[in-house]
């Protein structure tokens, strides 16, 4: 039997209803194809309430997970195929929901020694003045639960802080004020328990925000991130221990800043990371030598990880 053939029927899980519908209906379609040309049998299902009936009666092998956000990567869906029986790629519940959570995320990381930025947790009658004074400025204002940097904003001024949380609270999760950190950005991707090459970035705008990550033009991803062999390994090493420490498994992403004096600040992990045309994990693969489909092929294999639980 072919490696395509000995994962039977396949259900691409993409869409859902998140704020990063779009861009998981993306993802979706570049997978899709990959995995045709692979002789896969997949079938794509647009995530919605029904999904586990649509699940049950196409009577599938596995599921390849490629939601992004709430509802496909914060161990919702997970649990509803632990429940039904169904493989799937990437991370189980528990990693899932704590990874989607970036404040239980740091939480676990400060438990374990691990270096990440400082925060305070915000709210309506916070005192804003008392957190500005706690973590300087600038600062950046994040909702807990929302990935592709939606609803994130840089404070540059104490003003601005009120407005920001109002903004970063429409997502309906806590928000919190993280330290800023001057540096450079870099990510790495995870597969199968080895960290790809890092990757670099350089944007114009404040951060690596929304736009930067899936409209501009003039975004930079520099590969090999130009930091000397020892020091990658280095950060490879942990951004392995963080995304272990969290309990992911399977293929992720962690991201870090590198701040002026050299020290790895942790800022997230995406446990089911985008596989668009401006995603960053087919960036890493292409500079370890594996092309897409190959990727595909091999997210697809961490599967076999619940079929064996």
């Amino acid at each position: 039997m072919s490696l395509a053939a000995s994962f039977g029927k396949v259900a691409l899980l993409m869409g859902g209803w998140s704020a990063e519908r779009e861009i998981s209906l993306k993802s979706g379609e570049a997978v899709l194809k990959a995995l045709q040309n692979a002789g896969v049998d997949v079938h794509p299902i647009d995530v919605d309430r029904n999904v586990i009936q649509h699940l049950q009666s196409g009577q599938f092998d596995r599921a390849f997970i490629i939601l992004h956000g709430r509802g496909g990567e914060d161990g919702v869906i997970q649990g509803a195929l632990d429940l039904i029986g169904l493989p799937y790629t990437g991370s189980g519940v528990m990693a899932s929901s704590l990874c989607m959570d970036k404040l239980m995320t740091k939480r676990l990381w400060l438990g374990a020694g691990l270096p990440t930025p400082e925060h305070r947790l915000l709210s309506r009658d916070a005192d804003f003045d008392a957190v500005v004074a706690e973590l300087g400025l600038p600062l950046i204002v994040k909702p807990a639960s929302e990935g592709s940097s939606l609803g994130m904003s840089k404070v540059d001024a104490a003003e601005d802080l009120a407005s920001a949380y109002e903004a970063a609270s429409g997502f309906d999760c806590p928000v919190f004020a993280e330290q800023w950190i001057t540096g450079e950005e870099y990510t790495i991707a995870i597969l199968d328990g080895q960290a790809l090459p890092m990757i670099r970035l350089h944007t114009p705008k404040a951060f690596y925000n929304f736009e930067a990550k899936y409209q501009a033009n003039d975004t930079q991803y520099v590969c090999p991130c130009g930091l000397p062999e020892e020091q990658e390994r280095s950060l490879q090493s942990l951004a392995l221990q963080a995304f272990e420490v969290c309990g992911a498994s399977g293929w992720g992403r962690v991201d870090l800043m590198l701040d002026r004096e050299g020290k790895p600040w942790l800022i997230e992990v995406n446990t089911v990371p985008g596989m668009t045309d401006h995603s960053l994990v087919p960036m890493a693969a292409c500079a370890a030598g594996m092309s897409f489909e190959e990727l595909v092929m091999r997210v697809l294999s961490t599967s076999l990880i619940h079929e064996r639980a």
